[in-house]
């Protein structure tokens, strides 16, 4: 089976394994947990924040920031497609009392002119803008790299308004990877970044907040309320440091989508949007068939990919995936469309 659903599909290599096993463990609840603590203290330094904490998913990353940053009612201003908006099960309101005033943008990312004309400032009547919230790359929007500049250019339209900004960056050292540019030059402008370990970077679990010392502190307590406590996580945390390390691995799952997307743009029927990072959507409307239908064709030659709208289907491309996978999941494409 050749799995292009999502980079989330990883499994652990060896190197990871055994850093399972040798884990030196403690309680993280008490904060005695030597290998966790490793891992946070890395990958603070990894985005240039002074801390960071380890999380189990991306998800509880994004909700435990906005419950932070805002206060109850306020209004959080974030891209109409972004992840904490569609996949997070309205966490938003459920988990912070917010509002959520979605923007309509070019790449994912308002325009400094958007974030001053949707800002609310607090009055008697309304509870004001509390949280911009960007996203790097941009999952729904075909995993775009978003460059450096365009985010320093909202954030600091945030910043001249007293709202905190936080980053959504599930993938952004892919980001990073594709603009050529140390990932510092795009978490600095912002407050609050969450990455995770467990896309790309092939951790079989966990993500990391990160940003300034006491808006970790206060995270670290949120945690706790959102049932994110674990207690011997150096078993996942040795993992989650081996996958710091893969970084430079990321251009080849980047390759490899280039290559996928050139193949299945070649079929009759399939428009292809050309990747950025490591996510293909193919819009296949011009088969004549429904994404389920197109997907059902592919699994039964077993290639997966997952459904992305009403016309469109996505691929992703991962460390388990080889240049060979790609070429066998085009041939297999190229069969069933014949």
């Amino acid at each position: 089976m050749i799995d292009l659903r999502s980079d989330t599909v990883t499994t652990p290599d060896e190197a990871m394994r055994e850093a399972a096993a040798t884990a030196t463990v403690g309680d993280d609840v008490y904060g005695e947990d030597p290998t966790v603590n490793e891992l946070e203290a890395r990958a603070a330094e990894a985005v240039g924040k002074e801390a960071a904490l380890y999380v189990p998913s991306g998800t509880m990353g994004n909700q435990i920031a906005a419950r932070v940053h805002t206060d109850r009612g306020q209004e959080v201003l974030a891209d109409r497609k972004s992840h904490v908006v569609k996949y997070e099960l309205g966490g938003l309101a459920q988990h912070a009392d917010l509002q959520v005033r979605m923007l309509e943008t070019d790449r994912g990312v308002p325009t400094p002119e958007q974030v001053a004309d949707e800002y609310v400032p607090a009055d008697l009547h309304r509870p004001g803008t509390g949280l911009l919230c960007l996203e790097n790359t941009h999952n729904a929007r075909g995993g775009l790299a978003i460059a450096p500049e365009t985010v320093a250019a909202a954030a600091a339209a945030a910043r001249e308004r007293d709202v905190p900004v936080h980053l959504d960056g599930a993938r952004v050292f892919n980001a990073a990877t594709a603009l050529d540019v140390p990932v510092t030059e795009i978490t600095d402008p912002v407050d609050s970044v969450m990455f995770c370990l467990s896309k790309g970077l092939g951790a079989p679990v966990g993500s990391m907040l990160a940003g300034g010392d006491d808006f970790i502190e206060r995270a670290r307590r949120t945690r706790k309320l959102f049932g994110g406590g674990m207690r011997q996580a150096g078993i996942v945390a040795g993992p989650a440091l081996e996958a710091l390390e893969n970084v430079d691995g990321l251009e080849t799952d980047h390759e490899n989508a280039c290559l996928l997307a050139e193949g299945i743009a070649a079929v009759e029927g399939f428009d292809v949007q050309v990747p950025e990072t490591n996510i293909v959507l193919a819009d296949v409307s011009g088969t004549g068939l429904e994404p389920a239908a197109v997907l059902e064709l592919l699994r039964d030659r077993d290639v997966l990919a997952t459904p992305f709208g009403p016309t469109t289907i996505r691929f992703c491309t991962h460390r388990d995936i080889g240049r060979e996978d790609v070429d066998r999941a085009l041939e297999r494409l190229e069969e069933a469309f014949a």
